[in-house]
């Protein structure tokens, strides 16, 4: 059984007092809990803080991107080994959102990739297709090709991916639960075909709209094991409702 695993994509929001104000409420509201993995991701200019106000809890400290060099004259760039010097153990890697306003493509998600699992940081590799691709039918095929292409040479091990349809993120509307659980099923094939048995341990989380009210209905699924939340992620009490909804599985 894989464990459940919650990540909140803070994206561009809260300073630094207000992220202590939003990490402190967690830890005092989900800091404890043992059957399920959290990872907060706030923004860079916060992630020492957060990870300052978490220390002694079991909730955990990723970023939302990183470079894939290890260092250099990359104006703007933050490394792997800067990560993990102020606490983060995970990252996001090629987030709709990167992909769609910075140009991120399936070689440099790649790039990434290896970059964090070579520096010590767990990734969250993010895999999704817009709405012209859901209704054109072509949704196994987008999420077959930023497979084939972001995994490339890529170990399992530490690996976790994100199903977060472009048309669900931000936007109110969700895919039903049988509507994912079809996508994870389809990564979790794609998966056991590249990696054997070991594929048995990836986590597979979807993302998109994510609330306290659907977050049970989508974990009840065989291959939906988290979620990797945005916008519900900002206010404590529903953060909070979302992780512990999580942990009611089959």
């Amino acid at each position: 059984m894989r464990k459940p695993f919650i990540a909140g994509n803070w994206k561009m929001y809260c300073t630094k007092p207000e992220a202590t104000k939003l990490a402190s409420g967690l830890a005092a509201s989900i800091g404890s809990l043992e059957e399920i993995d959290v990872a907060l991701c706030p923004p860079y200019t916060a992630l020492e803080t957060v990870h300052n106000v978490i220390a002694g809890t079991r909730l955990r400290l990723g970023a939302q991107d990183l470079a894939w060099e290890k260092e250099g004259a990359f104006t703007g760039e933050v490394s792997a080994l800067m990560l993990i010097d102020v606490g983060c153990e995970f990252v996001i890697i090629g987030h709709s959102e990167r992909r769609q306003f910075f140009g991120e493509t399936d070689q440099s998600v790649n790039r990434k990739l290896k970059a964090a699992i070579s520096g010590g940081l767990d990734p969250i590799m993010c895999v999704g297709e817009t709405l012209p691709e859901r209704e054109s039918g072509s949704t196994l095929d987008v999420i077959r090709r930023q497979l084939d292409g972001g995994l490339t040479g890529i170990a399992c091990e530490k690996l976790t991916i994100a199903y977060e349809p472009v048309w669900a993120i931000g936007t109110g509307r969700v895919a039903t639960p049988e509507q994912a659980q079809d996508v994870h099923a389809f990564i979790r094939g794609w998966l056991n075909h590249a990696y054997g048995p070991a594929a048995g341990g990836i986590r597979i989380q979807y993302g998109g709209s994510v609330k306290p009210d659907n977050v049970a209905g989508l974990m009840v699924q065989p291959d939906i094991d988290g979620a990797l939340v945005g916008g519900a992620s900002l206010k404590i009490e529903s953060f909070s409702d979302i992780v512990r909804g999580s942990t009611k599985r089959k």
